[in-house]
């Protein structure tokens, strides 16, 4: 490390304050939007570690983030840390027939880090009380419109010190508080930064642009989009996760219209994008200047790659810009990229030599997985058995990684911390295999479905029938139950229909069937055909496969409440009701 790099994030964004670079926030309008230098981002934040330190939070404290993407989050997110708090992003109330299910988690992600304060805005305030109660937390929930802005009292900020907490996805479990160093964090986000610059230096005719709708609670949108360019330091372009939800294009046209070099999604985004743009959306849309499109966060799939690069090559858009990548949050964010200089690769495996005998045999016809490339600088892989030991390439077995970003650990949990990590690996939780050297998944451990002794990879069944005409694309879970002869686990596969389709949910089941068999050779015992938003989701979007099932077999799986302004009022009512009792109704208002 050289002596002019950034120890810390808070001297990184110091550095970056002394450049002419900054953040653009777009709202919903897609106009202008509100562009801040980094110099005014440090400003604002300086202000708001002095109001902490004046409201009697002291170094080390906890203070948990529900803040929507816009200039109000680094406010809080550097203010917290420049006072010498840990920040704790949690995500907002954006589901909002799922309010109940909400508090519910975001109580226990509040116990879980011991948050001593809650932060939000007015908006988001006026929906948090219940959770906040339930949770106990002792300084109860701030709006930021509430702070008095004044000067901080200076505070030492180590490497080792925590950078901040970020929950894990919770896509198999509840979601784990994972402890993050400015020293870890930095490393990951430094192989992020070099590997863009290794493929696509800058020069007279390049300057990186980064443009991101990732959440900010998420380690893709905050690690992968916010840091690289704070590091770096570049230039960002960051719109509201709910404005690509309901108009993917807008992503599109905010790389075309502020010349954006890179941007990540999850596969689920580019598949998005490829089925609902439509062509007068894209009327002006230039995507030449795209140079690295990163994948990962979820599994990725040829089909959805091929269908985004046919579907936006007239746009300008190219095959090698597409890059398929492996991470976690426990290991920061990234792990494995592809090659960033030329197309993705994908192969075809025989399926039943991957189920049967846990070997990748390449098998014309076989099941298609792609290439997430090799470990970055610094990191390794082992694949290993069911006793630990290293499995030879081409085996299917757990992956673990090692690298100088792997977490301190999960707060307050040391059992669980235990459980994986060990001797300097982490054990991932995923299943894959190497194949000449690069990675390839297979699956969630704990996802895996047992048919007749074999493990099957969920997945597998749900990209097979995405393309099913009436089905959401995305919105599928494939999971195993026993039966009810106890003759051992059936496949049970749960679909939403799309929200065009029309309602002959014993038609779209038969179809669903047929190409599961079709494709995977695999029976479906039942498909359960859902309304839309019925699944229930991680706070990043991933489908809980095991909550799906756990609700199934308790009659549980149901859809959304409707939400009208009625419900919206009493709800804002119950919320002041519980701050009240609590004797914190002021700061939430």
């Amino acid at each position: 490390m050289s002596e002019t790099e950034p120890e810390t994030l808070i001297a990184a964004l110091e550095r970056a304050a002394g450049s002419a670079k900054g953040v653009r926030f777009l709202d919903a309008g897609e106009g202008e939007g509100v562009r801040l230098r980094w110099a005014e981002l440090l400003e604002r934040a300086r202000g708001v570690a002095g109001a902490l330190q004046r409201a009697g939070l002291a170094p080390g404290d906890r203070a948990a983030l529900v803040l929507p993407t816009g200039p109000g989050f680094f406010d809080a997110f550097f203010g917290a840390q420049l006072a010498g708090l840990v920040p704790v992003p949690l995500y907002p109330p954006v589901r909002l027939g799922r309010l109940e299910e909400y508090h519910e988690r975001t109580a226990a992600m509040l116990r879980g880090c011991g948050a001593k304060l809650v932060l939000c805005d007015r908006r988001v305030g006026r929906l948090l009380g219940r959770a906040v109660a339930a949770a106990g937390t002792p300084l109860g929930c701030q709006t930021l419109e509430s702070l008095v802005p004044r000067a901080p009292e200076p505070t030492r900020i180590a490497p080792d010190d925590l950078a901040f907490i970020q929950y894990s996805s919770g896509t198999t479990a509840l979601p784990k508080p994972i402890r993050l160093t400015h020293r870890q964090v930095l490393a990951n986000v430094r192989v992020i930064r070099e590997a863009i610059l290794a493929a696509h230096p800058e020069g007279p005719e390049l300057a990186h642009v980064g443009v991101s709708w990732l959440p900010l609670y998420h380690d893709m949108g905050l690690v992968g989009g916010v840091f690289v360019a704070l590091l770096h330091p570049g230039e960002l372009v960051l719109l509201p996760p709910e404005l690509f939800v309901t108009r993917p294009a807008a992503w599109l046209r905010a790389i075309s219209r502020w010349g954006g070099t890179t941007s990540p999604a999850p596969n689920f985004a580019y598949g998005l994008c490829a089925e609902r743009i439509r062509d007068e959306e894209l009327r002006g849309v230039d995507l030449s200047s795209w140079l690295v499109a990163l994948n990962g966060a979820e599994p990725v799939t040829p089909s959805v790659l091929e269908r985004f690069l046919e579907r936006f090559a007239p746009q300008g858009f190219r095959a090698e810009a597409l890059t398929p990548v492996y991470g976690l949050a426990e290991a920061a964010l990234a792990v494995t990229f592809s090659d960033l200089r030329r197309p993705f690769r994908h192969r075809a495996f025989d399926r039943e030599a991957l189920v049967r005998e846990g070997v990748a045999r390449p098998a014309e016809g076989g099941q298609p997985l792609v290439a997430l490339g090799a470990p970055l600088p610094g990191f390794a892989l082992s694949i290993r058995d069911e006793a630990g030991r290293e499995a030879p390439g081409g085996r299917v077995g757990h992956v673990f990684v090692r690298g100088p970003s792997l977490m301190q650990g999960y707060h307050g949990l040391p059992e669980a911390t235990a459980l994986v990590l060990r001797d300097g690996w982490l054990e991932t939780g995923d299943t894959g295999f190497l194949f000449d050297g690069e990675l390839y998944l297979f699956g969630r451990a704990k996802d895996a479905i047992v048919l007749r002794g074999r493990n099957h990879a969920p997945q597998d069944v749900e990209q097979a029938i995405d393309a099913v005409p009436g089905v959401r694309i995305g919105c599928s879970a494939a999971v195993g139950i026993l039966a009810e002869d106890g003759s051992g686990e059936q496949l049970v596969v749960f679909v939403e229909r799309a929200r065009e389709a029309r309602a002959d949910d014993a038609a779209l089941g038969l179809r669903v069937a047929r190409r599961v068999t079709e494709r995977t050779g695999l029976v479906a015992a039942r498909v359960v055909v859902l309304a839309p938003g019925t699944l229930p989701r991680t706070s990043s979007g991933k489908i809980r496969r095991a909550e799906a099932r756990r609700r199934f077999l308790a009659g549980e799986l149901a859809p959304p409440k409707p939400v009208n302004a009625w419900r919206l009022v009493a709800e804002m009512l119950r919320s002041r009701v519980a701050l009240a009792r609590a004797g914190w109704a002021r700061g939430a208002r």
